[in-house]
């Protein structure tokens, strides 16, 4: 092996002072050989094979690179969903933002708004396998929810509560109570904001009445039948009228997947109208049947 390594060395040395009669000085790099780096010694007349072997010998042209097919890779996927715990090790919240039954959400960033939230990534891998969910961070406050403004809460159908008269028979007496009342029951609805679903909540919290005679009456009560009614009203002269109930609402809301009911700030009204009666004046009389008889007398 010696021996054929120093002939090598001899021809390559020869090879050399042919071509370049008037060689370098000690160090100085050989030109004209296609594919030389090498350096020639001068004195010794030998050069430094190992930038020899790396490239194409002269007169034959260099070997074309070959590119490697890319193999496939892995895929991510990212999510924002809230944080479940579950012995202890955060897991990504279902679509719907809740967790399963006693396993608690991850506490907020205090934040006015949790616009952002948490981030997961999951690989799939080229032969069709995937991996957990990774929690790559906890959210941010960026101020990304959708704000319900009072005047998508006056926009949204919430219904007038129905208007109830006692006595409710067509008409009712002069000087005599004329008792009104409502349902206070608070209406659940649902709408969507830039792209998020929204569940609503309308309150019923203060109420109108307007009786038609140039009479008024504002209460926060809903009222009650006889004999617990705090809601009522005496027509002073026979007439037809009718009973108009303008009902004012307070609101909150909830974004899927924030747990977080929030205010709606202002209030929306509905109203809703009785049908005309009249207020009339009766006197007493002997009679000889009862209004609870049956079938009922005319005049009761």
């Amino acid at each position: 092996m010696r021996s054929r390594v120093a002939g090598l060395v001899v021809i390559a040395s020869l090879a050399l002072v042919g071509a370049e009669a008037a060689a370098a000085d000690d160090g100085q790099s050989v030109g004209g050989v296609r594919g030389f780096t090498g350096l020639v010694n001068s004195r010794s007349r030998t050069f430094d094979l190992q930038s020899w072997w790396g490239a194409a010998a002269p007169g034959i042209p260099a070997r074309p690179a070959v590119s490697k097919p890319q193999e496939p890779q892995p895929v991510p996927t990212y999510r924002n969903r809230l944080i479940c715990y579950s012995d202890g090790r955060p897991e990504m919240a279902p679509a719907d933002g809740w967790c399963q039954s006693g396993v608690p959400l991850t506490p907020r960033t205090d934040c006015e708004q949790l616009a952002v939230l948490p981030t997961w990534r999951q690989w799939t891998y080229p032969d069709g396998t995937t991996g957990d969910w990774e929690l790559l961070d906890q959210g941010s406050c960026e101020p990304v929810l959708p704000v319900l403004t009072v005047e998508d809460f006056r926009s949204l159908p919430i219904p007038a509560p129905v208007l109830r008269l006692q006595p409710d028979r067509g008409w009712v007496l002069v000087n005599i109570e004329t008792i009104v009342m409502t349902d206070p029951t608070p209406v659940a609805l649902r709408t969507t904001l830039a792209g998020f679903g929204v569940d609503v909540e309308a309150v019923p919290t203060r109420y109108s009445y307007d009786f038609g005679d140039g009479h008024t009456l504002d209460t926060r009560s809903p009222g009650a039948p006889h004999p617990d009614h705090d809601t009522f009203h005496e027509y002073e002269q026979p007439g037809t009228y009718a009973i108009t109930l303008t009902t004012e609402w307070s609101g909150r809301y909830r974004v899927d997947g924030d747990p977080t009911w929030r205010d709606v700030t202002g209030t929306a009204t509905t109203s809703a109208t009785s049908p005309p009666f009249t207020a009339e004046e009766r006197t007493s009389r002997l009679v000889d049947s009862l209004c609870t008889d049956v079938p009922t007398p005319p005049d009761c």
